[in-house]
Parts: structure tokens; C-alpha cells; sequence
């Protein structure tokens, strides 16, 4: 699979969103991006949105703040997201994995939701995209994050999850 130009970050290409595209998609990096997810919910929490781990690679993130279907109990979960439109296209990858991730499943119980993002909390409502979206909006997403096309190799014939979510005037 060809792979998306370096990023430039002030006329320079940033070397950690180099090496991120470049082992991005590998099982490894996997295995050590689901272990650090709670570390970078904390990173979000404490810049208050204003940084990820993502960050470091220059990709952009987003904490997504959603309600869980059986537990009603709010949930946090960082993701990587495209603006598109005003709104944040997000991917349900599992980075691979053969279960969609439980944010997409909660997503498609209850649409309303939060993201924090640039510092700022917004209120979102979740729609999962159509087929057709789905396919113009691909390539959008793998330029963003090439390990993208990688997961949906290893998800096991499982659909990526893709959703819009579009800001919402809170009530």
C-alpha cells in the first residue's frame, strides 16, 4: 500500500508523524497504542483538551465523550479525527481489531455526545456515514492516517466504523 506524503509542520517535515505513518499500521504499535489509551485520556483531561498523544505525531485528536449503552456511565475515549464539513469524521478501527470499538457501539445507542477538542467542549451529535460518504471520505481519512488501510486489512472483514460528528447548539 503506498503511503501518504510527510506531513509539514512550518515548512518541515515533523520526524515523530514521519515515524508514526511509517509503523503506524503494525501490529506492535497496536498493541502499545491500546496500552497508552488511558494515558492519553489523562493527557487530554489535564491540558483540558488542548493535547494528545497524538500530538507528539502531528495527527489531530479529540476526546470523545459518549454514554455507555448498558451502564449509562459517561465514557472518554481519544481519537484521532478530520475536520470535515464543521464537524470531526471519526473511525471506529479497534486499531484492527475484530469487535467494533465500544464508543461506536455507544454512539449508535445514544448519537448525543461531546467532544473536547483545542481546548473547548462541544456538543456533538454522532450520524455514521453512508456507503457512498463512507467511500468519497476514505481517502480523506488514510492521508490523515495511512495505518487506517492496515486495520481494515486486520479487522477480519469487519467494516470500519465512520462517523460525523457535527457540533450542535447546546440546549
Amino acid at each position: 500500500m503506498g503511503r501518504a506524503p510527510p506531513v509539514l509542520y512550518g515548512g518541515a517535515v515533523n520526524p515523530m508523524r514521519k515515524l508514526a505513518d511509517t509503523i503506524g499500521g503494525h501490529p506492535v504499535f497496536s498493541m502499545v497504542g491500546r496500552a497508552l489509551v488511558p494515558v492519553d485520556r489523562a493527557v487530554h483531561r489535564t491540558s483540558r483538551g488542548r493535547w494528545g498523544l497524538g500530538s507528539l505525531a502531528g495527527v489531530q485528536t479529540l476526546l470523545l465523550h459518549t454514554v455507555g449503552r448498558r451502564s449509562a456511565r459517561p465514557r472518554a475515549t481519544p481519537l484521532l479525527y478530520v475536520g470535515h464539513r464543521g464537524g470531526y469524521l471519526v473511525v471506529g478501527s479497534n486499531w484492527g481489531g475484530a469487535r467494533h470499538p465500544d464508543w461506536s457501539t455507544n454512539l449508535l445507542a445514544n448519537p448525543a455526545a461531546s467532544v473536547t477538542v483545542d481546548g473547548r467542549d462541544i456538543p456533538v451529535r454522532a450520524r455514521l456515514v453512508t456507503d457512498e460518504e463512507r467511500a468519497q471520505l476514505w481517502p480523506l481519512l488514510t492521508r490523515a492516517w495511512p495505518a487506517y488501510e492496515d486495520y481494515l486489512a486486520r479487522a477480519q472483514g469487519r467494516e470500519l466504523r465512520v462517523f460525523l460528528l457535527q457540533p450542535v447548539d447546546p440546549v
